[in-house]
């Protein structure tokens, strides 16, 4: 597998996060479909005395803003993460 192949983004959706140790960001899929490629965005920020952070705002994302925002912070030295709070689940199609 090349490098390139790699870092290509998932064709898929699934969940990730990022922090710069301050802030965590939380990107979620909320729509998924052929037509409409939608991310939820959480930020939260970290404190020193919580063990979960809190919870600052939510963003609708399309995919390509939700790339870009990715590859904007992990420019800027942020680093994946493990989850920092569960999630509610993703609602399915009925």
């Amino acid at each position: 597998m090349s490098g390139a192949h790699r870092n290509r983004p998932p064709l898929s959706p699934k969940e990730a996060w990022l922090s710069d140790g301050r802030q965590v960001l939380h990107f979620r899929p909320s729509r998924w479909d052929r037509w409409s490629q939608q991310l939820e965005v959480t930020v939260g920020e970290l404190l020193p005395d919580q063990p979960v952070p809190l919870l600052k705002r939510r963003l609708e994302l399309s995919r390509e803003e939700a790339i870009k925002l990715w590859a904007e912070k992990k420019k800027q030295g942020w680093q994946a993460t493990t989850a920092q709070w569960q999630a509610p689940p993703v609602p399915t199609p009925g």
